[in-house]
Parts: C-alpha cells; sequence; structure tokens
C-alpha cells in the first residue's frame, strides 16, 4: 500500500530534522498535483513549507517517497543531498511503467504553442518534404512543423517525442540565414524521429553514434556548423530585442 499524505508529511519531517536537528521542523503541508510529466515543487510560505507531489507519483512506495522529500528538502535548504537518496527515488521514475505514464500524461495535459510552418522567409513544410525524400526515402512520417513564438539563439529547433512536434527557432526565419542552414537545423530535429531515444541503465541517449554519423550526411554539414559559430552573437542580438 502506498503511504498516506499524514505518512508522507513524517517523511519531511525527518527530512527537516535530518538536515538541521537544532530546530524543530516547520508546520508542512503535502498535496498532491496534477503537474505534466513527472514534477514536484516545494515552496516558504509565512514560514511554512507547502510540498506538491506530481500525481503521477501517488502510488510511490514509502521508501522512494522518502528519497524525494531528502532530495526537495536538500534542495529548499541549499544542502548536500545524503547518498542514496537520488537512487532510490530515480530507480522508481525510471521504470518504464512510470516513463510510459509521464509521456500521456504529457500528451493529454502538456499544451504546445504552434504557430505555422510557412514563416515570412522559408516555408518548414516544404524543406521537410525536400529532406525527406532526398535523406529519409519519403519514410518519415510527417510532424507538426511550426516556428517558435518567439525568437530563440539559444536552441534552434525541438523535437517533441510525445506530441509529433518539431518547432524551429523563429530567429533563422530571416532573409541574412541561408536556407542550408534552416535545412540543417530541421534535417537534424528529423533525425530523433529517424533515431529515436535509447534508454539504457536508466539514462537517456539522444545523440547515439548512428545519429552522429547520419547527421554529418548532410550535404551543408560544414557550412552550416560554421555559418551557427560565426553568426551565433548575432541571433543573441536579434532575438533580446523587443
Amino acid at each position: 500500500m502506498p503511504p498516506t499524505i499524514a505518512d508522507i508529511k513524517q517523511l519531511y519531517e525527518e527530512a527537516f530534522q535530518w538536515y538541521d536537528g537544532s530546530r524543530p521542523a516547520p508546520v508542512i503541508y503535502v498535496s498532491f498535483y496534477p503537474y505534466v510529466g513527472i514534477n514536484h515543487t516545494i515552496r516558504i510560505r509565512n514560514g511554512a513549507i507547502y510540498v506538491r507531489i506530481g500525481t503521477i507519483c501517488g502510488e510511490m512506495p514509502a521508501e522512494c517517497h522518502r528519497g524525494l522529500a531528502y532530495i526537495l528538502t536538500g534542495k529548499l535548504l541549499r544542502r548536500k543531498i545524503p547518498k542514496g537518496a537520488r537512487e532510490i527515488y530515480a530507480a522508481y521514475i525510471r521504470t518504464d511503467e512510470i516513463r510510459m505514464r509521464a509521456a500521456e500524461s504529457k500528451r493529454a495535459l502538456g499544451r504546445k504553442v504552434v504557430t505555422s510552418p510557412l514563416g515570412e522567409v522559408y516555408d518548414l513544410d516544404e524543406i521537410f518534404d525536400e529532406l525527406n525524400r532526398v535523406y529519409f526515402s519519403d519514410t518519415l512520417k510527417k510532424p507538426v512543423l511550426t516556428w517558435s513564438a518567439k525568437k530563440t539563439y539559444r536552441i534552434l529547433g525541438h523535437h517533441d517525442a510525445t506530441h509529433g512536434h518539431i518547432a524551429i527557432s523563429r530567429s533563422l526565419d530571416n532573409r541574412t540565414v541561408p536556407r542550408y542552414v534552416v535545412a540543417y537545423v530541421l534535417f537534424h530535429e528529423m533525425l530523433h524521429i529517424y533515431h529515436p531515444t535509447k534508454h539504457i541503465n536508466g539514462r537517456r541517449y539522444n545523440h547515439t553514434a548512428a545519429f552522429k554519423r547520419d547527421e554529418k550526411k548532410f550535404a551543408y554539414y560544414n557550412h552550416a556548423e560554421l555559418w551557427i559559430e560565426q553568426n551565433v552573437r548575432k541571433l543573441k542580438r536579434a532575438a533580446k530585442k523587443k
């Protein structure tokens, strides 16, 4: 049987005492909250502690809740988290069942800002079709393609497997940006579809050796990498303009 709210509250009181036994544990309120995916929060308000645990962990065993209690409390107090706390919690959330439930949660509750694949300069639909034909023999199913709602420079592209969604930074939808750069960034995200994330011993591998090998097959790979490296500051300035 999973622990009750009262049981979990005691685990947080225990964690506070472990970190600072010189003072009594503060008043603690614990509740479950329908966060998207696997998320939890701990806050201080008027001297009291408010803990919200993602409902996806509603059936988590007591020992795993203890590990999470020490993790969240340690982060709140900026203290070193005891050995073993992360491992026992991570072992639970890395199980296939929890990963599947997290993906379903994101699919059901997560929301994406979708604008349009047709930008002021470049058409992502057109570029996708061309890349799919040349590099994938038209085998990739087209996801939702969109330009990002805002200009970004740190992340130029993003693939969301849960929602079947690829977003390309609006910073690249500009006449000063060569078409092969936009194509390269989109090609990179398409490779995430072709080479899905692998989970090995609880770790995620997105850019496998096969992924990196295929990425270099892009005709303008070196040109695109060099252009991005030389223009990242320019993209940053453009993104920060109001």
